[in-house]
């Protein structure tokens, strides 16, 4: 069985796995304890934070660790919201964000917020001069992805960053990192971003940790209080094995970003020429988004019954993004991006990693070959 729904998670990286079992085994001490145990585990913490600063090329006080990238996003944005509403109670973002920021906007809405929700192009793409246009003068944050997860566009938050600093300073910016980190390369510090989301299962890390970068200087309003860890910024004892994975798997990522992102761009050019042959198919990425992602639809089929025959023959995938995939309504991105509601309800996303090579592009390009065969056969019959 070959998985290729590495937007969804990741296989967690053998050297992860080893560090987070070790680490659970001999340095459980809490890192908050004044014993010896708990000073390990503080120098354990100390060190990761280094490390994923070093990967972000940013401080290491500029990093807090939370359980993973819904709680960064929530904390990014409520944490702003809250922080600031002495400033004013709007909001910006996109119509095609992930459902953490997405709902969390609705949700803050729903409490007297106003959010303004900026369309996005057939490509699935926003422009600098239409987010600086919907600033007012109570505006607090905008929130910008990085890269889609469904269909995998790449939208120009380094430009996005920038105008924003020129135009309206204090206005702070965020951007969910999530699927753009080891695939498409993005300068923190050089970009205006003052918050950043990660979620370490999507970097071959394990489930359940994450962090935010807080740029020095902004202090945002915690979601949770308790025993004042993470500089007071994110309360709970931290999970040190994890965090040590996280840090790890960070650290194999970037040192191997410019490879893999060649290499992934070889296998999603084969894939979408062959995409493009079989006419029943309408693709929904472009060359130009993110190297790993490839959607397409499939009009008139339901896009579960072309998955299961997709498993039958060896390859799992994915009908959109994992968080909304068990929900039967059309994708809210593929709508935004001008697809119709047949489009949008019959979508296929494919997500490559490390372990794929151009014989699985093949294999996997045979199989939905025949996959379409047989669900035209299907059709006639019926």
């Amino acid at each position: 069985m070959k998985y290729m729904d590495y937007a969804a998670t990741t296989p967690p990286h053998p050297e992860v796995a080893r560090t987070i079992a070790d680490i659970m085994s001999l340095h459980y001490g809490n890192p908050s304890s004044l014993h010896i145990l708990g000073e390990q585990s503080e120098q354990l913490l100390k060190k990761a934070r280094e490390v994923c600063a070093g990967a972000l090329q940013v401080r290491p006080a500029e990093i807090v660790f939370t359980s993973g990238a819904t709680e960064s996003n929530n904390a990014a944005i409520k944490g702003a919201a809250l922080q600031f509403m002495n400033r004013g109670k709007h909001l910006i973002t996109t119509e095609i964000e992930h459902p953490s920021v997405y709902e969390c906007c609705k949700q803050l809405e729903s409490l007297g917020w106003e959010v303004t929700y900026l369309p996005v192009d057939e490509r699935g793409q926003v422009t600098p001069e239409q987010v600086c246009a919907a600033v007012r003068s109570d505006t607090v944050l905008v929130s910008v992805m990085h890269v889609n997860n469904e269909v995998g566009s790449i939208e120009p938050v380094e430009e996005i960053g920038r105008r924003l600093k020129q135009e309206h300073p204090r206005v702070l910016f965020h951007v969910d990192g999530v699927q753009g980190f080891g695939k498409v390369s993005l300068s923190l510090q050089d970009s205006g971003i003052d918050l950043y989301s990660l979620s370490a299962h999507k970097l071959r890390g394990p489930k359940g940790i994450g962090l935010l970068y807080i740029r020095e200087g902004i202090k945002l309003l915690p979601l949770l209080a308790g025993g004042g860890q993470e500089a007071a910024r994110r309360s709970g004892t931290e999970n040190i094995p994890y965090i040590v994975g996280m840090a790890k798997a960070l650290r194999l990522a970037n040192e191997g970003q410019r490879e893999l992102a060649e290499r992934l761009r070889r296998l999603q050019a084969a894939l979408i020429r062959g995409i493009s042959d079989l006419p029943k198919l309408m693709l929904n990425s472009t060359p130009q988004g993110a190297p790993h992602i490839i959607h397409f639809s499939y009009p008139g089929m339901k896009a579960e019954a072309m998955l299961h025959m997709l498993e039958e023959e060896g390859f799992l995938v994915s009908t959109k993004s994992a968080c909304s995939s068990k929900k039967s309504e059309p994708s809210r991105v593929l709508l935004a991006m001008g697809r119709s509601m047949e489009e949008a309800s019959t979508g296929i996303r494919i997500s490559l990693g490390e372990e794929h090579t151009e014989q699985d592009i093949e294999q996997f390009l045979a199989a939905l070959r025949k996959a379409v065969a047989r669900m035209e056969d299907l059709k006639g019959r019926g």
